[in-house]
Order: structure tokens, then C-alpha cells, then sequence
């Protein structure tokens, strides 16, 4: 049976701290999958990334993305951490962490889980531009959407 903890949150988040308290006392994991997901400088033309959400919402919505993988892979332990607000170059933005006895359910698991995060999750992100200029939300991509097609046309 798999556990699992959702956060959202303005602040920063420690990735390795994350990683002992799922796998802590625990003798039946054997992988431990880590994905951080880093705000980009887009070349040096952003400033900033602001992330709103619906709060309630997106963890509803992460909650059923993460009992989803926990159906589809014998998972033991799972976190994501998604940040909010106001973002810069270099910062963390998302943490998903799956546990699992072995590597490839944890790999699996914590990509689809990014599929989802990156093209379903109730986050709208604005860009605050360098220049000073007005920035634009932030659209879906093609390959995000390419890549959720995969898990989902099965």
C-alpha cells in the first residue's frame, strides 16, 4: 500500500530532506525516483515565472493524478510539491518523488506524473519579462500535450 503527501506552497522546498522522510525506516524500497523541475531563464528574456492555482483545486486534482499512478504501478510512497508565486531563473518550481521495490514502476510513475503536472494541473503561469516588457501567460505545448497522449491512448 502506497502513501502518499501533496503540497502546495509558496516556498522553497529541500528535495533530499523530501527523499529520507518517504524512504525513512523503510526496508521494502528498493528505488527512489526524483524528478525537480527548475525555473528557466528562457535565454535571459524572463525575470520572473508567476504560478497561480486554485487553492483545494490542485491538490484535488494532483491527488488524482497520484492515485492514478498508484493504480497503474505498485508504488510504496509518493510526493509532489508544487510551489506558487513568484518564481526567478534557476529556482525550484515542482518535486515528485515515487518509491517503489523497483526502478522501473518508479520511473514510470514519476514521468507520468510529470506528463500530468505539466499539461493538467489547474497552474496558470505568467511571464514577467526581463526587458521590462508585459510578459504573456504561459500556453501548452505541443510535446506536453504529445507527451500525455501516451499514457492516455493506451
Amino acid at each position: 500500500m502506497s502513501s502518499h503527501k501533496i503540497r502546495v506552497q509558496a516556498e522553497n522546498f529541500d528535495a533530499a530532506a523530501e527523499g529520507a522522510a518517504l524512504t525513512c525506516g523503510r526496508r521494502d524500497v528498493g528505488a527512489l525516483v526524483s524528478f525537480i523541475g527548475l525555473c528557466r531563464d528562457e535565454a535571459g528574456t524572463l525575470e520572473a515565472l508567476e504560478l497561480e492555482h486554485y487553492p483545494g483545486m490542485a491538490e484535488e486534482e494532483i491527488a488524482r493524478m497520484v492515485g492514478e499512478a498508484e493504480r497503474r504501478w505498485p508504488l510504496l510512497g509518493v510526493t509532489v510539491i508544487h510551489r506558487h508565486g513568484r518564481i526567478l531563473p534557476g529556482e525550484q518550481i515542482v518535486l515528485v518523488l515515487c518509491a517503489s521495490a523497483h526502478r522501473a514502476a518508479a520511473f514510470a510513475a514519476a514521468e507520468y506524473l510529470m506528463d500530468f503536472l505539466k499539461s493538467r494541473a489547474p497552474f496558470w503561469k505568467k511571464e514577467h519579462r526581463a526587458d521590462g516588457g508585459q510578459g504573456d501567460w504561459v500556453a501548452a505545448k505541443d510535446a506536453d500535450e504529445a507527451a500525455l497522449a501516451r499514457w492516455t491512448e493506451r
